[in-house]
């Protein structure tokens, strides 16, 4: 960049050079702001706001709205935004309609001082001068004067002499507004100015030059090919959005954050949030139809997602492919599917099969939040995972780039450590050590162990003759029986045999066993001798580890809640059609996927367990809840779950434990000693 602006000073000469360092100011070309209020002129401004998505960089995190202050990495150093709200001293109430316009054209301020192009004033120039003026108006009477000021630039030397940016401006800028285009209809030419000008998706999505210009603004010129064509910015990839996907695809996920093919992640959570989610259809439309006109040589795939049974091979034979199914198949599915409306599917995600890993390995290695919006007010997150090692995080991208249809190159253990180098990512680093499921195919029993593991996570669909209703191992005991206080099976075995007060006598692993199959289950035991039974012992032996019969097991079962909090079932209603029913159903029914299958099992009714089971009584399951559930709620390792206050989680627990649920005909048997616990269904 440096190098340009030396050329393009030669050039110039010594009389141009006084002109771009005190630039003239222009003429406010007759509009003054009106002196009353024009509502209607002030509202087609608020959407202009929206349509230029202003608010995203001028708001800080926790600060007033438009009084900037929010930091923006370049390759060059900080630079923090400006305030933009109307006081006087601080802010743009001093700015004629002339200077403002010229500001958001040509970059350079009131005073004279150049913009950096971070603020896309080359997009902006697009505009015409009736959505300019409205703009104006409402910055101007329908935003809130803040007196804040702005804060100085960490750009170093060269880049801190502002006046070379005028010979930027002379090479990149093209200041003209936006031109329609007579060979293409008002649909289209109405997606163009929004792209292109206010909506300046190249500044994220359109490669960067030399100078960092972006190399195209428009689908016209030279570089026209390379406009939204894709790009790297602060270590995500802004995606490829020519020929993009459907029209009505395009749409909902400018209008939800999310697809049947994708969600978004990094600052395009915030462009949902705050900008696309208030476009109107029409204006969606718009802009679906010019990215689907856009000719590339890398069109977006569109095709059917896998059916529910399209599991790969590799996921039981491959150190990746037991990591994605411990610590990924809660969220997105064996079959990569995602949850419809609430997780992604990682087949055919963009984000997944782009060239370059980097926002892939940044969502893992950082965490994932969808986007808030009116159609999805629930936000749902994806914690960090950088608590795994680098090969192992390597292993699972690899896994997930190359299955399910996805071809995309894999993931080295370097790129990994080069990518947590860069983004400095928190670990969470609890007690409880999570055993790694990859670590299966390192023993000489290997296949028996992996058997076992997929009879605790694939329960009802491998052993449909003893489930009796839709639940699997996994539904209580979360990720293959490896997270903390989500009733691991981590030592378990070293605890057998041992007495249970439930049966009046001494017990067996086996017979534990059975009793989730007779139970949760609602279905028949196992035979105590076969090979699934000796699979699933083998499993569990394999989880012990080290562990002695008098040892402490950190996270062991799923901890204790106060037995004196009495439930409120009004409350427990409201907590479950806000927090669970997303993923069991308004009527406790399970969520299925379009084929039938169950991808989150039901609370209550035939298909749940029966009155036996232990999640059957109020504060075993108010338990489980305050530590597991709901998933995707918050930070935490491993699946962002738990986060209820105690009290609604007894409320919960006692509106979804006494719904109606199978009877389990060998209570008469129970508790034979006494001892039966207040909370048990019978």
């Amino acid at each position: 960049m440096a190098g340009a602006l030396v050329a393009a000073a030669a050039i110039a000469g010594a009389g141009f050079f006084w002109w771009v360092v005190t630039p003239p100011r222009i003429p406010d070309a007759g509009r003054a702001l009106p002196k009353t209020t024009d509502t209607e002129l002030i509202a087609r401004g608020k959407y202009m706001a929206e349509l230029g998505d202003c608010v995203a960089c001028h708001t800080a995190p926790g600060g007033r709205p438009m009084a900037g202050g929010l930091p923006l990495e370049t390759p060059f150093g900080v630079l923090y935004s400006t305030n933009i709200t109307p006081d006087p001293k601080t802010g743009i109430g001093q700015y004629s309609f002339g200077a403002f316009d010229r500001t958001m054209r040509k970059g350079v301020t009131a005073d004279g001082a150049h913009l950096y192009p971070a603020m896309p004033y080359p997009s902006y120039a697009k505009i015409t001068p009736d959505d300019m003026y409205a703009l104006y108006a409402y910055l101007m009477q329908g935003v809130e004067p803040v007196a804040q000021p702005n804060k100085a630039p960490g750009i170093g030397f060269p880049f801190n002499q502002r006046w070379g940016l005028a010979f930027w401006n002379l090479a990149f800028l093209d200041s003209r507004p936006f031109v329609a285009d007579p060979t293409k209809d008002a649909v289209w030419n109405r997606g163009a100015y929004l792209v292109e000008g206010l909506g300046h998706c190249g500044a994220c999505h359109t490669p960067r030059g030399i100078g960092f210009q972006e190399v195209a603004m428009s689908n016209r010129g030279p570089n026209g090919d390379k406009f939204v064509s894709g790009a790297k910015v602060e270590e995500w990839n802004a995606i490829n959005l020519r020929d993009l996907w459907t029209v009505p695809d395009t749409v909902e996920l400018l209008k939800s954050g999310q697809n049947r093919f994708a969600t978004v992640s990094g600052s395009m959570t915030e462009v949902i949030h705050n900008s696309t989610q208030h476009f109107s259809a029409d204006d969606l439309t718009a802009i679906a139809t010019y990215l689907k006109s856009l000719p590339t040589d890398h069109p977006h795939e569109v095709t059917p997602l896998p059916n529910n049974d399209a599991v790969p091979e590799a996921m039981f034979t491959t150190r990746g492919g037991l990591g994605y199914a411990q610590f990924c198949t809660d969220c997105h599915r064996l079959n990569g599917a995602g949850v419809p409306k609430v997780f992604p599917p990682l087949a055919g995600n963009p984000t997944v099969t782009a060239n370059d890993a980097a926002t892939l390995m940044h969502i893992t290695l950082t965490g994932w939040k969808t986007a808030e919006t009116n159609a999805y007010p629930r936000v749902f997150t994806m914690p960090s995972f950088a608590r795994l090692d680098d090969q192992e995080v390597a292993d699972i991208l690899t896994f997930i780039r190359t299955n399910w249809g996805n071809t995309a190159s894999p993931v080295s253990a370097d790129q990994v450590k080069k990518a947590r180098a860069l983004l400095d990512p928190k670990i969470d680093m609890s007690k409880f050590e999570t055993p790694r499921l990859a670590n299966l195919l390192n023993e000489a029993n290997a296949k028996q162990l992996v058997w076992g593991m997929r009879l605790n996570t694939e329960t009802h669909t491998l052993l449909p003759k003893n489930v009796g209703d839709v639940l699997n191992c996994t539904s209580c005991h979360l990720n293959g029986g490896t997270v903390a206080d989500g009733s691991p099976y981590v030592g378990v075995s070293a605890m057998f045999p041992s007495y249970a007060p439930r049966a009046g006598r001494e017990i067996t692993l086996e017979d534990r066993i059975n009793g989730c199959f007779l139970r949760s289950m609602n279905g028949k035991p196992l035979a105590k001798d076969g090979d699934d039974m000796k699979a699933m012992v083998a499993y569990f032996n394999w989880m012990k580890g080290a562990t002695k019969p008098e040892d402490k097991v950190e996270g062991r079962g799923v901890g204790k809640i106060d037995k004196a909090i009495k439930p409120n079932v009004d409350n427990g209603k409201q907590v479950y059609t806000t927090q669970c029913a997303v993923c069991h159903g308004a009527d406790g029914e399970g969520l299925q996927d379009a084929n039938g299958a169950f991808i989150y099992p039901p609370l209550w009714g035939d298909k749940s367990f029966n009155i036996g089971a232990g999640m059957a009584r109020t504060y075993t399951a108010a338990a489980f809840v305050k530590r597991n559930m709901p998933i995707g709620f918050h930070e935490k390792f491993p699946l962002g779950q738990g986060g209820l206050s105690d009290q609604d989680a007894v409320d919960v627990a006692e509106y979804f434990t006494h719904m109606p649920r199978p009877d389990f005909p060998g209570k008469v048997n129970d508790w034979p000693k006494g001892g039966r616990p207040s909370d048990a269904r019978y």
